[in-house]
């Protein structure tokens, strides 16, 4: 399936994908700006659920490698940066895992090599916050917009399933062969841990860890995270 992609500028192809519940309009907004100015081409495709891209949510993660994939050839990207967080984070490293042939350098932040020992709690405390946030109604309205026709109650409902993070496929980085980065925001504990188990079982991964930032840490320090990455990406022009 082709997704629907905001592509700007002109130069070097760089795929960002979004966090889940997001849409490719409300994130990275910043980084497209800045690698714009760098000569890049920044491409924000909208996955399969979310935005303006359709498509059944069963099967999740080895649909959007597909669509990942059609979606370049249907643009004719021989290879692209590419970088992706939260669960942007795990199509891009699924993606590149499959089609390493596409990926020059990979960059993954707010993901885990392996299920965390609280993670059935983790889930509730997830699953708690959204049934809070989604009594608002500028809340409900303003994912109705982003969403379109996408279900995404039942999108995220679709999380809280036992066997719905990929944790085998998220642990299997010791075969990479395209440079690797985990950017992680200093702030949580987990995901640092995360990072260490990444750096142990492939050692040729970059880690870098942005301060004052959590879970969205392009978000939460984007002019950090962008200067980050664009070093990285320098080094393997």
């Amino acid at each position: 399936m082709i997704l629907h992609t905001e592509i700007t500028g002109e130069g070097h192809p760089l795929v960002l994908i979004h966090s889940g519940g997001m849409s490719a309009s409300s994130e990275y907004e910043e980084q497209r700006d800045f690698f714009i100015e760098k000569g890049f081409q920044v491409i924000r495709p909208d996955l399969r659920g979310h935005g303006k891209s359709v498509g059944l949510i069963d099967n999740y993660f080895a649909n959007c490698t597909e669509d990942i994939m059609d979606t370049l050839e249907n643009l004719n990207i021989e290879s692209c940066h590419l970088a992706g967080v939260s669960l942007g984070g795990i199509a891009a490293l699924l993606f590149a895992q499959k089609y390493p042939h596409k990926v020059k350098t990979l960059t993954f932040s707010g993901i885990f090599p392996e299920r965390p020992e609280n993670w059935e709690e983790l889930t509730k405390q997830e699953a708690a916050h959204h049934e809070v946030l989604f009594k608002r109604e500028e809340v409900i309205e303003y994912m109705n917009q982003m969403h379109g026709e996408n279900d995404w109650r039942a999108m995220l409902a679709s999380w809280q399933q036992e066997d719905f993070y990929p944790f085998e496929e998220t642990g299997a980085v010791r075969d990479l062969s395209m440079p690797t980065m985990c950017l992680v925001g200093g702030e949580s504990s987990l995901e640092f841990e995360a990072a260490c188990c990444y750096k142990k079982s492939n050692e040729s991964i970059q880690v870098s860890i942005i301060p004052f930032a959590g879970h969205l840490v392009h978000r939460d320090q984007p002019k950090l995270y962008s200067e980050t990455l664009l070093v990285f990406l320098q080094q393997h022009q």
